[in-house]
């Protein structure tokens, strides 16, 4: 098996294909990159800008270059030494245009006796497929017939051999389908989906001919050597993860694989998974917390309490999970409930709802992880105790039988509940402090202490050293140097405080949850267009569902919103203070985002440089982090780095580029130096002002941490670093230092040092 030194993300869509991608390998090559990370590159829905919507699995996407461009790139990235990691979706396919879903539109046309009837998570035993695309009911009405095809607007569906003739009307009672209101989704749908997304159909990967059939033409790519690695999406989502990556192993031994597996603090990885490790949001977790003043938590907590913002963090999750369960995965919750025997349909579904808004992680894995299983029921007990005798039965049924469709279903939902409800929902409205609340993230753990990062990133190194690490995702809430400047926040508690009480009374937001994020975005993401946050604003907004939803618009509400960045910053007294407040938070910020990328890039595990950020990049959710990336300044700026230049920290970002640059070089071609991992602890009056460790005896890793704190006590005042004996080089800057903190951090807040010529 060969694991990448390092990954580099790319988001490939129609506009950045593989021939732009194959435009960059080079400097790829020349930044220290060992892989390039694809998103999806299977065919997928017309103008995705994404690709995990999947139409057809058995080719390259067409609007990418298709077979051939794809061909091209393997071959020149083979050439340059680097690698090639897919991501791959395993669990569902996109049937928003079901004509482009080969598939989808048989299974349509021929319902139960098509050739993929098996191939999607169908519940035939309700009757035929709802489809809820409809305006309402009633407008069935507005159904015409073009040739062989029942037509809904843009919508088109294929009408089954021997069922013409007639009204529009009667030609769709008699498909093996029905077209209903789309409100009625979430209560009625048939087939299983991707979250709450009724385009998204789920697919039985359990069944070894449908994982054959979807995989078969990216496994041919890994055995012809085109692909070295596969990151695996959503695998929670699965009927057997634990079977699904066992069979994903044996067909790709040698390939390097990864899961996008959210972990909570002290969860382990399934021990029955045959991967190498997950995506990183774990190592997001530590890396990102160890910059955190945990010190800050009451002033935050106060500031939120005297703005409105709830701040018991569990029963904010659990109304909010509660809300996933009672109104938005209802089909499924139903579903499951039918399974439950001896008990009423709608005591079931309570029953059921309970547990899963109860559950400490995303899923258990039965008979594997049977304890978070426990947790889940005795949670549902405390919460309900009138569910006590329908929970008992439920919890006996799953135990006896973990391998029923009830076990399966249930845990295959858990994921669904736990990700809309806490990552979609609870982020938006528990904004306590902003820069907690990401994916793989727990906002209610205010930082992380350092012992804590170091027992943490040496259990890494022992049990999954191979496993991605990264700061930002196409997922993450907000990108990695927007979450550092928002962590100098927590070293300035009182000035934000006072800040935001000002700026509130002056143009706050109607509802303190987003009024609260919005502030926090707004200074840790400055300078920002008025339309980049008005939409980030929008989104958060309906996805916290407080005063409006993606289904349910309060338009009176969102019209303020959309209009509050350009009141904001057409006040010209108010955008001062808020520009002067940025303005004292942007170095510390900087140091932050030094610190966090040098550790990401040192620390165990694979780390991955999502597209862009080698510079500084501030962006938020997406798809303002799937924006156009700029190469041709970022060539400009390695050429000078590479030729000796020692940028300063300035808005530029050169110096976030060095970092990158120097490390992943070092990574790549002294791959020796980056085995083991101890701590090194400085001693001194600003001792916890300093992360640092050793991956081997000869390679030490040093960053600052709290710089705010730092300054106002006085800086280093002659705080030592220890460093075993010898002669010792920054790598970053090719001076040689000794073990004084002042020293070594004369140039950059941050170093990696090697000994001796090593």
């Amino acid at each position: 098996m060969t694991v990448p030194e390092s990954t580099y993300r790319v988001q490939l869509r129609p506009e950045f294909s593989f021939s732009d991608a194959a435009g960059i390998a080079g400097y790829l090559r020349d930044l220290g990159i060992g892989a390039l990370y694809a998103s999806p590159v299977l065919d997928a829905a017309p103008g995705s800008t994404h690709g995990y919507d999947v139409v057809d699995p058995t080719r390259a996407r067409p609007a990418l270059g298709g077979e051939s461009a794809r061909h091209e790139l393997s071959a020149l990235l083979k050439e340059l030494g680097l690698g090639l990691v897919v991501d791959i979706v395993p669990n569902h396919m996109s049937v928003e245009v079901p004509k482009v879903n080969r598939w989808w539109w048989d299974v349509l046309a021929h319902g139960r006796e098509s050739e993929f009837a098996s191939s999607f998570d169908v519940d035939w035993g309700r009757g035929p497929i709802l489809l809820p695309v409809l305006g309402e009911d009633g407008a069935v009405a507005e159904l015409t017939v073009e040739g062989d095809e029942l037509v809904y607007y843009d919508h088109r569906f294929p009408i089954a051999p021997g069922t013409e003739g007639g009204t529009p009307q009667e030609v769709h009672e008699r498909q093996h389908y029905r077209l209903i209101g789309w409100r009625r989704g979430n209560a009625e749908l048939t087939y299983r989906r991707f979250f709450d997304i009724t385009n998204l159909a789920a697919v039985r990967v359990e069944d070894p001919a449908v994982f054959a059939a979807t995989h078969g033409e990216v496994l041919r790519w890994v055995a012809d050597g085109d692909v070295t690695g596969l990151r695996v999406d959503h695998p929670d989502g699965l009927a057997d993860p634990g079977g699904y990556f066992r069979r994903l192993r044996e067909n790709a031994p040698g390939a390097w694989i990864v899961a996008e597996k959210i972990l909570h603090p002290g969860e382990p990885l399934p021990q029955s998974w045959a991967v190498d490790g997950t995506t990183g949001y774990d190592a997001l977790r530590e890396i990102a917390g160890v910059f955190v003043d945990l010190a800050a938590e009451p002033d935050f907590t106060a500031l939120a309490t005297e703005l409105g913002v709830k701040t018991g963090y569990h029963r904010v999750e659990a109304e909010a999970r509660r809300l996933v369960t009672d109104h938005i995965l209802v089909a499924e919750v139903r579903r499951i409930a039918a399974l439950l025997p001896h008990v009423d349909p709608e005591t079931a579904r309570q029953a059921v709802a309970e547990t899963m808004v109860a559950f400490p992680v995303y899923r258990s894995y039965l008979p594997e992880g049977g304890a978070h299983w426990g947790v889940a029921i005795d949670g549902a007990r405390r919460a309900r105790p009138d569910l006590a005798e329908a929970l008992t039965v439920l919890d006996a049924f799953v135990r006896a039988a973990p391998e029923s469709e009830l076990a399966t279903r249930i845990q295959q939902t858990s994921g669904m509940v736990v990700a809309k409800g806490t990552e979609d929902t609870t982020f938006y409205r528990y904004t306590r402090f902003a820069a907690l609340n990401e994916v793989g993230g727990n906002p209610d753990r205010f930082g992380l202490g350092v012992e804590e990062f170091h027992r943490l990133a040496a259990e890494r190194e022992a049990g999954y050293p191979a496993s991605m690490t990264t700061l930002t995702t196409h997922d993450t809430k907000r990108s990695e140097d927007t979450r550092a400047r928002m962590a100098v926040l927590a070293e300035v508690p009182g000035e934000f405080a006072d800040a935001v009480r000002r700026w509130t009374a002056r143009r706050g937001i109607d509802e303190p949850s987003l009024n609260l994020l919005a502030w926090q975005t707004l200074v840790a993401a400055w300078p920002i267009e008025p339309a980049r946050l008005r939409d980030y604003l929008d989104k958060a907004a309906k996805e916290g569902k407080l005063r409006t939803s993606w289904t349910s618009h309060d338009e009176a509400f969102e019209a303020d919103v959309a209009a509050w960045p350009e009141d904001v910053l057409g006040d010209a007294g108010l955008a001062a203070e808020v520009e002067a407040f940025a303005a004292r938070i942007t170095g510390p910020g900087y140091v932050n985002s030094l610190g966090q990328k040098l550790v990401q890039l040192t620390a165990p595990g694979v780390p991955d440089v999502y597209q862009g950020t080698e510079l500084w990049d501030f962006s938020l959710v997406d798809p303002d982090n799937r924006r156009p990336v700029d190469y041709a300044v970022r060539r400009e700026i390695l050429a000078r780095v590479a030729d000796g230049e020692l940028p300063e920290i300035d808005a530029s970002g050169a110096a976030k580029l060095l970092v990158v640059h120097k490390a992943l070089r070092l990574r790549r071609e002294h791959p020796a130096l980056f085995r083991g991992y101890r701590p090194l602890r400085a001693e001194g009056a600003a001792a916890e002002h300093v992360l640092a460790y050793t991956r081997s005896p000869d390679l030490a890793v040093a960053v600052t941490r709290l710089p705010v704190g730092l300054e106002a006590g006085g800086g280093w005042r002659g705080t030592v670093l220890p460093l075993p004996a010898g002669v010792w080089t920054d790598v970053l800057t090719g001076h040689d230092t000794t073990g004084d903190v002042a020293t070594l951090f004369e140039r950059y807040p941050v170093a990696l040092l090697v000994r001796g010529d090593a």
